[in-house]
């Protein structure tokens, strides 16, 4: 084998290599967990949402209704909820417990009660 094969075949393992951690790279966002939450009067489901501690998440919030609103003060977290859109909130849980939600656009009477929990643990 001369030289230059010798080279070719060492440049093109070299980037089937980079390529391979970059695929493995993107499978690894892929599998990030991402949790749909339908927002209606007057209510979220899931209504509990089940974290773990330092792993990302993404909330996926939609609603046929009014525009909403999703307030997570605890990580300091909120969005609007538009009919007809998707929201979308990425974070990571950098604390164990549970944390309440609600919504914070009124949306007409029983708004008080549209509420929620995260648990972390």
């Amino acid at each position: 084998m001369n030289t230059n094969h010798k080279r070719r075949l060492l440049l093109a393992g070299a980037l089937a290599g980079g390529l391979g951690g970059v695929a493995a790279a993107v499978g690894a966002q892929s599998q990030e967990r991402v949790i749909k939450v339908v927002a209606k009067k007057f209510d979220f489901t899931p209504g509990e949402i089940h974290l773990k501690k330092n792993v990302p998440v993404t909330l996926e919030f939609t609603t046929q209704d009014v525009v909403m609103g999703f307030n997570l003060p605890d990580f300091a977290l909120r969005t609007d909820i538009v009919p007809g859109t998707t929201s979308r909130l990425r974070f990571t849980p950098d604390k164990a417990g549970e944390f309440p939600f609600h919504c914070d656009v009124f949306c007409g009477s029983g708004h008080e009660n549209m509420s929620g929990v995260i648990q972390v643990t």
